[in-house]
């Protein structure tokens, strides 16, 4: 397995504006090199990943017997990492806004609507698609995400897949907001006529789905009427989490292979003869009796001795201490070794030194990409359940929560003076992040929070209960205010 040198996937794009059966063969022959060499890059780094990498093909000029091959699979350290910090919570949909104060039944019907969502989500198990698509978006710089119809009347009306990306593209126009054109999903089949199992490549348009085989094309309608298919890129480049520190990571698997050459060649020595002569006979002897007895000469005194050199592991670990700390650096990952400090450093100060503040810039950036490709997957779950749930789009937002009991009391203490200062649950609890799903939080607790509610309704211009109970039917003025 060689080094390869990798800057990220490419993006695929095209000019044409609709994609035909007649001009469908002409795309995908200008889009196969990039299709390929993206194939082979994201197999490259999953095969890594998993522990196929270079450090197993090492060899030695000297010495060969003495050849030790120590993985130290540090890409599966920073995957695992950024896998579980950034997605360890379920991800969760809250309003995001009320728009229309004056009507409570539109407002109770969006939240009602929000915990529908969020159970249908969990029944299709999404947290666990979402932490598989997470672990693509980190080893490959990005994942995919595949929306279709449910094929059986059952709860939800939908179904989600988190197909591989190794054989999966989406491929974008080069115009005006960049918007997807098609998707393209390369599946193995089992050759009837041949006996062997070949490649088939199926593509989503707007309207249209296709499935080419060789050159021929077959063509049937698209009754989703939209790409089912949603590119999540952990970046703009699509760079993987330890894709830039690959020759650093295979530099520490070298280094330590050596090390453990050097102590086995330490203990395995050469034997030295100066002025002896011995037969091969009477070194297997030496070996077995573990003594020898020889004379010297006057002037040509003889020696028996070691031809040894100890490495030198303080100046080795040095090297490697180094090494791990560039990749946390460059990775955004903690300092693992920040234990070991003694220092008078608390709270906030631990989280700068130790790296936790870069881990969390590092979550942001990528939250920032999941949201707006989560919001495309969003549109074809509401393009298929949108009148059952009686959402939109904008009346959505998405959490992707973190660290929940970090620093727990000054959340406790933050939430308890939202409410003090009077405001509304639905806004206190989300922004404190104390709950992974806000929602459902806020109307659990409901009962509880019955004395932060107002005694009356606030007065507002059309509000028909307000009205009722501050104007009498006769229309004359309420004897009170007399």
């Amino acid at each position: 397995m060689e080094y390869t040198q990798l800057t990220g996937r490419q993006v695929l794009t095209c000019p044409e504006e609709e994609i035909t059966a007649e001009n469908l063969l002409a795309v995908l022959d200008r889009l196969r090199p990039a299709f390929g060499a993206n194939k082979a890059q994201c197999d490259y780094l999953y095969r890594y990943y998993r522990g196929e990498q270079p450090i197993w093909e090492r060899q030695k000029k000297v010495r060969p017997e003495i050849c030790n091959k120590v993985l130290e699979n540090h890409a599966n350290e920073i995957v695992s990492f950024k896998k579980g910090y950034s997605f360890g919570e379920a991800v969760q949909y809250i309003r995001r806004a009320v728009t229309d104060r004056l009507s409570k039944s539109a407002d109770e019907k969006r939240r009602r609507g929000l915990l529908r969502l969020n159970e249908m989500m969990a029944y299709l198990d999404k947290e666990s698609l979402d932490e598989e698509l997470a672990e693509w978006m980190f080893v490959c710089g990005r994942g995919f995400r595949m929306i279709l119809p449910s094929k059986d009347a059952g709860e939800v009306s939908f179904e989600m897949d988190v197909p591989d990306p190794r054989g999966v593209e989406v491929v974008y126009h080069t115009g005006f907001g960049r918007k997807p054109v098609m998707s393209i999903q390369e599946v193995t089949v089992y050759d009837a006529e041949s006996g062997k199992p070949k490649p088939l490549l199926c593509i989503y348009t707007p309207n249209r789905y296709f499935t080419v085989d060789g050159n021929r094309v077959t063509e049937e309608q698209n009754r989703l009427g939209m790409i089912p298919v949603v590119e999540y890129p952990a970046n703009n480049a699509r760079i993987g989490a330890f894709e830039l520190v690959i020759a650093l990571l295979d530099t520490i698997n070298n280094v330590a292979s050596n090390r453990i050459d050097g102590l086995e060649q330490f203990i395995q020595s050469f034997m030295k003869f100066i002025n002896v002569n011995i037969s091969k006979t009477q070194f297997e002897e030496l070996k077995d009796l573990g003594a020898l007895q020889f004379t010297s000469e006057p002037g040509n005194p003889a020696q028996v001795d070691m031809v040894s050199n100890e490495l030198d592991q303080q100046q080795t670990q040095t090297l490697v201490d180094h090494l791990y700390q560039m990749v946390l650096i460059i990775c955004g990952m903690p300092d693992r070794n920040g234990a070991n400090r003694t220092t008078g450093d608390t709270g906030q100060a631990v989280v700068l030194r130790d790296g936790w503040s870069a881990a969390e810039t590092k979550a942001k950036e990528v939250e920032k990409c999941f949201k707006r490709s989560e919001k495309r997957s969003l549109r074809i779950v509401l393009h298929i359940s949108g009148k059952r749930l009686g959402l939109k789009l904008s009346d959505i937002d998405i959490k992707c929560p973190r660290g929940s009991t970090d620093n727990l009391l000054t959340k406790t203490q933050a939430l308890q003076n939202l409410l003090e200062a009077g405001t509304a649950p639905e806004v206190a609890f989300p922004l404190v992040k104390l709950f992974p799903d806000p929602e459902q939080a806020c109307k659990d607790s409901e009962i509880y929070l019955a004395k932060w509610k107002p005694k009356t309704d606030a007065a507002a211009p059309g509000n028909a209960a307000v009205d009722a109970e501050t104007t009498p039917a006769n229309n004359k003025p309420n004897p009170k205010e007399e």
